[in-house]
């Protein structure tokens, strides 16, 4: 029995015999379902370490610690169900603490991790031995990367990027994010040039005709979804020898922000460009600052040793 038939499993008992709302199940379904394709090899047979790598991945998505608490919770109930249903022999939940009030550090990536990131899908987005669609695949996730580290945009707003993006060859763009609200966003040079790469193999497609976003893909939504998109980007990551369990679409749009602030920008040029209403929400950041302002008053202070 795989994860998804075990969910459902779990949910039809707090149905049945718990008597659970609607509500109270599409919640359990949503949480559910989330860890089990975040989590590599699905919920069912996950580990200790694979869900506290879960918990610490959607703490650096931002998530409030009462959502990751209920969360955890769901999750927690899945392995007493399967448990108790001789389907597994442990609980990996028991080890596991609740998370803790405050908000957590963004999780992000060095320099070097995300330059080998990026190079490593710049390489196979070259590869000419590659077939047709792998490499379609392979230049799709290149521009993804490239335009991702660019802009640092929340990943629903990447995907969902018009084609016009990529057809204007502008090096700025408007993007409509969070509240409807639009902004500016900045397009470096090589970003540019993998979304052209991508644009001519694109429009090879007659499935992508007349598809107005620039990653079209057979969905409810027409593009391409964020759960495919962190598959790909784990499994790049992993043939760049990088732990595949550290990397998301979040982590890159972290790093964009970190790298910024580490090479000298202005955190509310940095909450513009990540689309932050609030400069509350970006001062999450301000341990990059503060490691940053060390290393001025060391490198520059007469006095310091």
């Amino acid at each position: 029995m795989n994860s998804a038939a075990r969910i459902e499993a779990f949910l039809e008992m707090m149905s049945a015999e718990r008597g659970a709302a609607e509500n109270t199940l599409s919640s359990y379904r949503r949480d559910l379902d989330d860890a089990s394709q975040e989590i590599p090899g699905g919920l069912a047979g996950a580990g200790a370490a694979d869900i506290r790598a879960y918990l610490d991945d959607i703490a650096a998505r931002g998530f409030a610690p009462t959502s990751q608490a209920r969360k955890l919770s769901a999750i927690r109930q899945f392995f007493k169900f399967l448990y108790a249903e001789g389907l597994r022999r442990d609980d990996p939940t028991g080890t596991l603490d609740s998370p803790k009030k405050g908000r957590p550090l963004p999780k992000t990536m060095s320099e070097a991790d995300t330059g080998r990131l990026i190079d490593r899908a710049a390489q196979e987005a070259g590869d000419a031995g590659l077939g047709d669609s792998d490499r379609l695949a392979a230049l799709r996730l290149h521009a993804l990367v490239e335009v991702l580290y660019a802009t640092g945009l929340r990943v629903s707003e990447l995907v969902g990027l018009p084609v016009t993006v990529a057809q204007r060859d502008d090096r700025f763009f408007m993007v409509r994010g969070k509240g409807d609200k639009e902004r500016m966003v900045p397009l470096s040079a090589k970003a540019r040039a993998a979304m052209r790469a991508w644009l001519a193999a694109r429009a090879k497609v007659p499935a992508f005709a007349d598809s107005p976003f620039l990653f079209p893909a057979a969905s409810d939504s027409g593009y391409l979804s964020r759960q495919v998109f962190a598959r790909d980007l784990k499994g790049l990551a992993a043939r760049a020898g990088i732990a595949s369990a550290k990397i998301s679409p979040h982590v890159l749009r972290h790093a964009f922000a970190s790298h910024l602030l580490q090479n000298g920008a202005d955190l509310r040029a940095v909450q513009q460009l990540l689309g932050h209403a609030d400069i509350s929400t970006t001062q999450i950041y301000t341990h990059v600052l503060e490691e940053r302002l060390v290393r001025l008053v060391n490198d520059h202070h007469p006095l310091a040793d």
